[in-house]
């Protein structure tokens, strides 16, 4: 059995300003679930007990989070990388120079080329300006950073790949990489069909088919976009099956579990799927860990996980069990998600 986690993604809150038609954790539709400070730092002293190779804060968004700064710097001097997914919304100067200050890398989700394509996924007028506003103050501190010879600025871009911005793939590498010269890397990875991008409705409009996943991840597609972006942008491609968790696939050490926190300090069973096995402020951090293992010996998720060879499969046992390991609250919300059908931002982003 693993003996911890090398990766462990904290989602820090749910309280979010952006209304992503893809939402894994349905952000900004939900209680924030937030802890207040004293907490958070306690959650972040348990993950440093674990000694993960790092530790990703994300939400919603982690920067409405008050102290998220300090808790970062906690994990930081213990040793701990640490990195921080934004959409930039709310970021301002002072934001930049201390995500510089604690973060070994800070990523910035861009979702569309084009503010058309950006904004109607992410759900806000003026989503995208703003995304390409902290980037601009990104780079800013990345190139003062250089010229004062100071640890680097590692921040990148990262692209959740749906049907809508598919075709926009080159057009990130020509038109958006080259405006921002300490820009490192650029992520393009196809969408997982977790919480509300695993709704029906979704998968016809904006999941990518299984051809289109596949060109995605193929090595001339990747060697081309790489020969698109400026030199000093490494360009990442994946289709995140990873993320499945088929259970032999984990047995035999071709993908490794990842620890994912709810803002409350819950901890999922496996990451992508509801379920929590306890709670990281009351219980043992590795006893968690190891229950969580074990939830893929369980007959219903070897059966439902197993049987996963498309997306349409996979969206399908996420469902499956969702509503299998949630609670009360968690399969009100999926029932509250099938009620709602052909809704208007899937029928605009339809090409």
């Amino acid at each position: 059995m693993s003996s911890g986690p090398e990766v462990v993604v904290w989602d820090t809150t749910y309280a979010c300003p952006l209304r992503c038609s893809h939402c894994y954790s349905e952000s900004g539709r939900r209680a924030s679930r937030q802890l207040g400070h004293e907490d958070m730092l306690k959650v972040a002293d348990a993950l440093i007990s674990l000694n993960p190779r790092v530790v990703a804060l994300s939400g919603g968004e982690p920067l409405v989070v008050k102290g998220i700064f300090e808790v970062a710097g906690r994990l930081s001097r213990a040793g701990v990388k640490t990195a921080v997914y934004t959409s930039g919304w709310i970021m301002e100067p002072w934001m930049a120079t201390e995500l510089a200050r604690v973060f070994d890398e800070v990523v910035v989700s861009l979702d569309g080329a084009t503010a058309q394509v950006h904004d109607r996924i992410r759900g806000r007028r003026g989503s995208f300006d703003r995304a390409l506003s902290a980037l601009t103050l990104l780079d800013g501190v990345a190139k003062e950073r250089r010229r004062q010879k100071r640890t680097p600025l590692w921040f990148g871009i990262d692209c959740v790949v749906v049907r809508s911005n598919f075709p926009q793939l080159e057009e990130f590498c020509t038109a958006i990489a080259p405006r921002f010269p300490e820009l490192r890397t650029l992520t393009f990875n196809a969408a997982v069909p977790e919480g509300l991008a695993s709704r029906p409705e979704f998968g016809h409009f904006e999941l990518l088919d299984d051809a289109q996943v596949t060109r995605l991840t193929s090595e001339p597609q990747r060697t081309r976009l790489q020969e698109l972006a400026p030199p000093g942008v490494r360009v990442y491609t994946t289709d995140n099956q990873n993320l499945v968790m088929r259970p032999d696939r984990f047995a035999s050490g071709v993908d490794s579990l990842v620890m994912q926190i709810e803002p409350d300090g819950a901890v999922r069973a496996l990451p992508v799927y509801e379920g929590t096995v306890g709670n990281i402020l009351e219980e043992s951090p590795l006893d968690l860990w190891y229950r969580g293992v074990s939830r893929l010996s369980d007959p219903f998720v070897v059966e439902t996980l197993s049987a996963v060879r498309t997306l349409q499969d996979w969206a399908e046992a996420v469902r499956r069990m969702d509503y299998h390991f949630g609670s009360e609250e968690v399969r009100s919300r999926i029932e509250r998600r099938s009620v709602r059908t052909n809704p208007p931002e899937f029928s605009a982003l339809a090409l």
